[in-house]
């Protein structure tokens, strides 16, 4: 009989489910338990997805068999849960970001390396199609050597106003709430930068304890410029418009696209355009649609632990993007150019 990993999930209200539909899709998974401190909402889900449940953290994470588990809790209770579930001899697939505060993922870090157990930060952007394709289509040298990459994250959470998204006493900013997919996607691509300057304002939601518009400059090794795009309250459809710009070609990729587009050097046989021949030719090349893809990034995990090898989005990973997010807010705040923070 095949070997599966057995899992449960903390936090089973909203992107929960998808981690619950994930597991009990994948062949390499099991789901034993979940688990929310809601009663009404852990029986809800418990109900739907024919699983038992649990609203007591420290009881859940006492189940001898359970191997792993999916912390889906709100970004401000990460690091808590994290880390009782490491020491609680769990495998853990945090979702994104790892924390609000970079100092919490060094303290998730190190509660990880005391373990011995796997850690892995759900940046979900590395198991999209269009942006795998994206990455590839660079690292085949098909745009040449990269000069600017750019990404945004535009999503509007008006009426999304849950308490912990606009909790005063622990506020968390948009850019590490949400830039950090932006973020995480572009430092996949380009490597890590090296230091930010960065804009903000709040004009739309003005309730919000932090900036609902963020715009930062980062520059990337080998001379690579690059620009952040973050709003939580912009009046348009959920994007994240991303821009690959080459000396060779350029990338144009959007995970809510159907297709991506691939500008090459090229040359036209006949026609001109104001008198010079070379123009550039977009190619549309099919992806699927799959912007929130649990199901990869779960059987990712779970292949993991059952080979025995440490995630290649593990906690320095996710620790890393939470750096530039909070020097971009930092940068933004002291009108500044701010060096990213790598010393952990």
């Amino acid at each position: 009989m095949e070997k599966t990993v057995k899992f449960g999930v903390i936090g089973v209200n909203g992107f929960g489910r998808s981690h619950i539909m994930s597991i009990k899709e994948n062949k390499s998974t099991e789901l034993v338990m979940i688990c929310d401190p809601v009663e009404e909402i852990a029986k809800k889900a418990s109900e739907e997805f024919d699983v038992p449940y649990m609203t007591d953290v420290d009881e859940f994470l006492k189940i001898p068999q359970m191997d792993a588990v999916s912390v889906v809790t709100p970004d401000q209770t990460h690091r808590d849960v994290v880390t009782r579930a490491l020491r609680a001899g769990k495998h853990v697939l945090c979702e994104k970001p790892m924390s609000i505060k970079l100092e919490d993922s060094k303290e998730m870090l190190r509660v990880q390396k005391e373990t011995g157990k796997y850690l892995m930060v759900g940046q979900i952007c590395r198991f999209t199609p269009g942006f795998i394709l994206a990455k590839r289509l660079y690292d085949e040298g098909e745009i040449g050597e990269l000069f600017f990459v750019e990404s945004e994250y535009a999503h509007d959470y008006t009426g999304m106003k849950t308490s912990w998204r606009f909790d005063p006493k622990s506020p968390r900013h948009g850019m590490i709430g949400g830039g950090c997919h932006a973020v995480d996607l572009l430092r996949w691509i380009a490597g890590n930068p090296i230091e930010t300057m960065a804009y903000s304002n709040k004009k739309v939601l003005t309730d919000c304890p932090t900036d609902d518009c963020t715009i930062a400059i980062l520059k990337f090794p080998n001379n690579v410029v690059g620009k952040v795009f973050c709003s939580t309250g912009c009046k348009r459809k959920y994007t994240m418009r991303t821009l690959l710009y080459g000396t060779k070609g350029t990338i144009i990729v959007d995970n809510t696209s159907q297709t991506l587009s691939l500008f090459r050097d090229e040359y036209r046989e006949s026609g001109e355009f104001n008198g010079d021949k070379a123009v550039n030719v977009e190619t549309l090349l099919p992806i699927t649609l799959n912007n929130h893809n649990t199901t990869d990034e779960i059987a990712e995990f779970a292949k993991c632990i059952l080979e025995g090898k440490a995630p290649k989005i593990d906690g320095r990973e996710g620790a890393i993007t939470v750096s530039v997010c909070e020097s971009i807010v930092k940068a933004a705040d002291e009108h500044r150019i701010v060096e990213i923070d790598y010393n952990f």
